[in-house]
């Protein structure tokens, strides 16, 4: 369908990433190599390889288990068991288990033929498009902590196989004049031919610094300049000289030129004080001296190479080129190349001139990029917006909207009837809309897309004041949060501030905000140390000490709080958890603090802590090792406030915990996200199951529960946002448990004379009902439907069924030998001869219950339940 319409192949399998995809068209076989190769703070590991010999409808596991991160899967041309993978290996510990694979014999059996060593794993192949046993690849030395991320390193390099991928040997050598050394950073291959010569290109992150420009402007006060400078010149600066500089960075009014003049004087300040007061974790993303995105060509087989530009590629990688690096090239004419970044840029003479072809509705920072070798200027581009089309060569481009693919790092839910949703995404800002809205693309008629977009940037947590539903607390990442009025528009910046001379606070990617249930004027925000304000973020106090190890030396934000709660049940029962393992509470409001992890394994992510709503004394809290590329399941329950922990979910697969949320209706339910899948438990942690087989495997960072409607909000990274109703999970409580067989409440049906008729156009649907129940065991239960006058049976049958809740969908029908019956007894109780019923053979052949009261029946091992339910 040209990207109208997309289907999913790849649900429910044990990976939910996917780094590279290869088709064998003619044969009609997939190759998936898992886990993405991007190397983010959310990037998940993969399982190793898949195979499908139809199209994607089944999948088989064909082995490199430890590969976790698959950076291309490249098929050899002629052999369809022959294939080459690029694998980088582990993101957080070093392993290896990296480089080029080779398989001959269709994944059976693999062989690595190029390893660098234990922290440098390969991110690119390509062959060369005249010899299939000539294969360039890239490697890329990599080492990503919690607290630092090092990407780039002397194993980053080019190599060349002229053998099949069996021997390789290394070009980025000095004579080569391709970057090497520690600075050199992640690399991206492409290769066409002209004439009857193959043509190279390699971007690469070039991690150097910038050659340092003589700063001419004199006018106004710089970053540069205050690094250089000493109290006594900075005294001759005019106010006006300084004022500007001040209002420029948005320094607090209480700083002016006068204050910040009488700090330098008195030796209380120095002048690069006013810059480390700006070296927060948000600037640092893109205010760089890297040289950053470089393009090199070579003719002659990579023995050497020529970068392409005179002048910088401007705005393609800023700090994190280890996102981007990727290039493309038109194979049968290469001077056609296009490289992809923060930016999207096309060059058409071998690129040494570029045009911007970022379009105005399509989102930056891009990943994926294919090019129709049959149809030129069509380009398919993935981004971290979704999916872009092209038919004109980048000049215009359609947006794909289906299917949903928000990676949402937070969901919540405000008290409207009925209630609104809400959101903040990776990289695409905090959004709001209603929760009836179900995912499709009918708004395109009236071009009123139901969702609103509250901010930009990547949109984190949100807290919804209960008493108006309209004043919202959200921001994006590091800690930038906002008071959002959504019937104004207005936003006002709201985060807490350090004071001249402090070191910045310390924020987490994903700073944890809560807002008080019992006084509502109170919002806490979690820095390094935990802050309160009384009066909706207009100011801010310290409430408690640095509550994490102090941090690390590196250059991601270490030593934050990742979560924080306040009881329900008591305002200034506070728990607070951080990113390097730990929890401390207070029961005075901040007063008084005690570290309650010391008996805790040591050093991993608080994802989630949970004051109980029951319970006073009872909190839950979840730890994440996935920074650590540790997949097991750390889930704690506590009733005494912390002092005491007692593991739960010891029965959950092997996926790092994000979120654990206990249900407000019924202290039993506890439901849990992770890094695959989202569970629910009926005995608070003691087993849990699965939620549902309609939710993809994806990872879920976030759980919401409206209460008043009864539903679970599911935020997924990746797969957008999911509701299920969780009533009847709800009433799942001790009596219900120790029974054999409960059947819950049956809902009020409207009678509509047009069910199973086709409408024009569309085919006949039978009408649904729900019928929910819950069994202690599996089995068989046999159901029916007999109209409540006359105990006539209607409809019945069998079904299979699974210890636990179960659901049953009835299409109010009667069946064919009981109609007669049912029309009969349907004329003798209606009392007026012209509104006698009779049940007519709809367009699915069947005849529907009329109006009246029915009685759904359920029986199995002896056991019969019953419920009535009535069509009005």
């Amino acid at each position: 369908s040209n990207g109208t319409r997309f289907e999913p192949l790849f649900d429910h399998e044990a990976s939910m990433t996917i780094g590279d995809i290869a088709a064998d068209w003619d044969h009609h076989i997939l190759w998936v190599g898992t886990g993405e190769a991007n190397s983010s703070r959310s990037s998940y590991a993969g399982t190793g390889m898949y195979r499908s010999s139809d199209g994607g409808k089944h999948w088989e596991w064909r082995g490199l288990p430890e590969s976790h991160h698959i950076g291309r899967v490249v098929l050899h041309p002629t052999d369809t068991n022959t294939l080459w993978v690029a694998v980088l290996g582990h993101l957080y510990t070093d392993n290896p288990e990296r480089g080029v694979y080779k398989t001959s014999d269709g994944g059976k059996t693999w062989n690595r033929t190029l390893f660098v060593n234990d922290s440098t794993g390969a991110v690119d192949l390509v062959l060369d498009p005249a010899d299939p046993n000539t294969l360039y690849a890239a490697t890329w030395e990599r080492t990503r902590h919690a607290w630092d991320f090092k990407g780039a390193g002397e194993g980053s390099g080019i190599w060349k196989s002229t053998d099949g991928g069996v021997k390789w040997t290394r070009l980025n050598t000095p004579e080569s004049r391709f970057p090497s050394g520690k600075n050199t950073g992640r690399i991206g291959l492409a290769a066409g031919r002209k004439g009857n010569a193959t043509v190279l290109y390699a971007c690469v992150d070039n991690q150097n610094q910038k050659e340092k420009k003589l700063v001419l402007d004199t006018e106004s006060l710089s970053k540069d300049q205050l690094r250089e400078m000493d109290r006594e010149a900075f005294m001759k600066l005019s106010d006006e000289k300084i004022a500007a500089y001040l209002k420029k960075y948005n320094f607090p009014e209480k700083y002016d030129a006068a204050k910040v003049r009488s700090l330098i004087d008195k030796g209380e300040l120095k002048p690069q004080a006013l810059v480390e007061y700006l070296e927060d974790a948000n600037n640092n993303l893109f205010e760089t001296d890297y040289i950053g995105a470089e393009l090199y060509r070579s003719d002659d087989g990579g023995q050497h190479w020529k970068r392409t530009h005179d002048e910088p590629l401007e705005q393609m990688f800023y700090t994190y080129g280890y996102y981007f690096s990727n290039v493309r090239c038109m194979p049968d004419d290469p001077d056609q190349v296009y490289l992809i970044g923060f930016l999207i840029i096309r060059s058409e003479d071998g690129g040494q001139n570029w045009k911007n072809i970022n379009g105005q509705n399509v989102h930056v920072d891009h990943h994926a990029l294919w090019l129709n070798t049959k149809r030129r200027g069509h380009l398919i581009n993935g981004n971290d917006g979704g999916v872009n089309i092209s038919w004109d060569n980048g000049d215009s481009w359609v947006k794909c909207n289906n299917p949903p693919v928000g990676q949402f790092y937070a969901v919540a839910v405000d008290k409207a009837k009925p209630y609104n949703v809400y959101g903040g995404t990776q990289d695409n800002g905090v959004w709001v809309g209603p929760s009836e809205y179900r995912a499709s693309d009918h708004w395109h008629q009236s071009g009123r897309y139901p969702y609103e977009k509250l901010l930009s940037g990547d949109g984190m947590q949100v807290q919804v004041d209960p008493r108006d539903n309209n004043t919202v607390y959200t921001g994006f990442q590091f800690g930038n949060y906002f008071r959002v009025d959504r019937s104004s528009g207005d936003r006002k910046p709201i985060p807490p501030k350090h004071d001249l001379g402090e070191r910045p606070l310390r924020f987490n990617w994903q700073t944890p905000i809560h807002l008080s249930t019992q006084i509502p004027d109170v919002l806490y925000l979690g820095a390094n140390k935990l802050y309160r304000s009384f009066d909706r973020g207009e100011h801010w106090e310290a409430i408690s000490d640095d509550l994490t190890g102090g941090g690390k030396k590196g250059n991601v934000p270490y030593g934050t709080l990742s979560s924080i709660h306040e009881s329900p049940l008591k305002f200034g029962l506070l728990y607070a958890g951080s990113d390097d393992g730990l929890l401390h509470v207070t029961r005075d409001g901040g007063e008084t603090w005690a570290r309650i992890s010391d008996s805790l394994p040591r050093g991993l992510w608080v994802s989630r802590v949970q004051a109980s709503a029951h319970e006073r004394s009872r909190v839950y809290l979840s730890l994440n090792g996935y920074r650590q590329d540790d997949f097991n399941v750390y889930l704690y329950v506590s009733e005494d406030y912390g002092q005491q922990w007692t593991p739960i979910g010891l029965d959950l697969p092997s996926e790092p915990v994000n979120v654990i949320r206990e249900d407000p209706v019924n202290p039993d339910v506890l439901y849990v996200g992770t890094d695959h899948q989202v569970y629910v438990s009926l005995d608070r942690g003691q087993s849990f199951q699965t939620f549902g087989s309609e939710i993809p495997d994806v990872a879920v960072h976030d759980l919401a529960i409206q209460s008043d409607a009864g539903d679970l909000v599911i935020g997924t990274h990746g797969r957008s946002i999911y509701k299920a109703g969780i009533s009847q999970i709800q009433q799942l409580n001790a009596g219900v448990m120790a029974s054999s067989l409960t059947l819950f409440d049956l809902e009020k049906r409207k009678y509509n004379r047009n069910w199973g008729k086709k409408a024009p156009y569309q085919e006949a649907k039978d009408p649904e009902m729900l019928v929910w129940y819950y069994t202690s065991a599996d089995g068989t239960v046999r159901w029916s439907v007999k109209w409540k006058k006359t105990e006539l049976v209607l409809q019945s049958g069998t079904i299979n069924c699974r210890k636990g809740l179960n659901k049953l969908d009835y299409t109010m029908d009667v069946r064919e030998p009981a109609v007669k019956k049912y029309t009969e007894a349907l004329q003798a109780a209606q009392k007026d001869p012209k509104k006698v019923p009779e049940p007519e053979k709809a367009d699915t052949g069947k005849y529907y219950l009329q109006k009246g009261l029915y009685t759904f029946t359920l029986e199995k091992d002896g056991y019969t339940v019953q419920k009535d339910f009535s069509i009005d």
